[in-house]
């Protein structure tokens, strides 16, 4: 949320009167990258303080901000959300609300001020409570039908790519290639779709940090902001996009700008998304490349950024941009994994052991299988486990993951 347009007083005080807020002062909001924001004083604010932030979308159409500011509202009550003020000029003949000004092509919005602030660094119990928060507004949302009506139009990154991909040095286009053949591989017809936020990073929460809240780890969710994205997308793409920010440690530059990826901070984070709406075999077995590909969706979203402000000659202390080599090592490191489990098959093995009891003698030993994914394997056991021959031996399965192309064991019988 950078400021891109430059307004006068005169413009904020006359925007604001349509929405019915006495305009005071603009103060620039510097977070983000695509749209212009500042936070707005009224006259009846005291002490610095300011009680609504004034969006000024540079890139999505007024009929997009309009699809919003109905998702907004049907979260509203749900989850901590601020929808969208709505506009007192239209007269007493209009039969619907209207929450979004045009101007200059652009859509302007005015929403309240939530309570809270940006978090500086995740804990295990904030992971939880988003991964709760966003399965929540996956399954409220499923209430908007058709879903395709009230999302926009997804980014076409396959363009970004190929335009960026010219000028990358060989084994980081190899990475971007290698990454979205993978992804095209998935199921993707059948995995789990509806309306996603797709922008859900830790900047974009608000959080009651008070001491006595983070002391005892009990800091609280109170705003989840920037809705511009929502579109029509897989569950397990807006899931992996929002463990990416919460789940990793951004060093800054004096720290080498380093990626600390916090396994112990995902498993938090789908425990408490499962808490409210369970993840099918399917989503789960896709999840690790979803990882690696919406680390390249930011990747290519910040690198589109530099190219969309030289091309426009945007310039000044006002534009941040963020590094996009951030999360292309995010990207490399998710893909390190998903690399290391395809070259490991995993076996599963029954041992039938004395009164079922493994610290007696094994009687008898049999292969059931070789499976691809450790999901997979325990899948197998959740059949069996039930039927006859099994369910009187429950503790006898075992599943041990082997790498492909390796020896396993070379001491040889008899030798030490």
């Amino acid at each position: 949320m950078s400021v891109y347009t430059q307004l006068t007083d005169d413009q904020f005080a006359a925007f604001c009167q349509r929405f019915g807020v006495s305009f005071a002062r603009a103060i620039p909001i510097t977070q983000g990258i695509k749209n212009s924001n500042w936070f707005i004083q009224t006259t009846d604010d005291v002490d610095g303080a300011h009680s609504y932030v004034f969006t000024l979308f540079e890139e999505r159409p007024p009929e997009d901000i309009e699809k919003m500011a109905v998702i907004l509202n049907q979260l509203d009550g749900k989850l901590p959300v601020a929808a969208p003020l709505a506009l007192l000029d239209l007269g007493a003949d209009s039969a619907e609300k209207c929450y979004v000004i045009r101007y200059d092509n652009k859509a302007i919005t005015l929403v309240p001020c939530l309570a809270g602030a940006h978090p500086q660094q995740t804990t295990q119990a904030m992971c939880y409570e988003i991964g709760a928060a966003l399965a929540m507004l996956h399954e409220t949302l499923q209430a908007l039908q058709p879903a395709e009506e009230y999302g926009v139009p997804l980014y076409p990154w396959a363009e970004v790519r190929d335009r960026e991909m010219q000028f990358m040095p060989g084994d980081e286009a190899k990475l971007m290639s290698d990454i979205w053949r993978a992804y095209s591989d998935l199921p993707l017809a059948t995995l789990p779709k509806g309306l996603c936020h797709l922008d859900m990073f830790a900047d974009n929460t608000l959080w009651d940090l008070s001491l006595s809240n983070s002391q005892k780890g009990a800091e609280r969710l109170t705003g989840l902001l920037d809705f511009t994205e929502v579109s029509v997308e897989h569950y397990v793409m807006d899931i992996a996009i929002t463990i990416n920010d919460f789940c990793t440690t951004w060093g800054d530059a004096e720290q080498g700008e380093t990626v600390n990826f916090d396994r112990s901070k995902m498993a938090a984070f789908l425990q408490g998304y499962e808490s409210k709406r369970q993840l099918g075999e399917d989503e789960k077995r896709a999840l690790p490349v979803m990882l690696a590909k919406a680390a390249v969706i930011f990747w290519l979203l910040r690198l589109n950024v530099i190219h969309y402000n030289r091309t426009e000659g945007r310039t000044g202390d006002n534009i941040m941009v963020k590094n996009p080599d951030l999360m292309k090592r995010l990207a490399a490191y998710h893909w390190s994994h998903v690399e290391k489990a395809q070259n490991m098959v995993f076996v599963l093995e029954h041992a039938l052991y004395k009164d079922d009891n493994k610290d007696n003698d094994i009687e008898d030993f049999k292969l059931i299988g070789v499976f691809a994914t450790e999901q997979q394997a325990q899948a197998a056991i959740n059949q069996l486990k039930s039927q006859p021959g099994f369910k009187e031996y429950p503790n006898g399965f075992h599943i041990d993951a082997y790498p492909l192309n390796q020896i396993n064991w070379s001491s040889g019988f008899g030798c030490n």
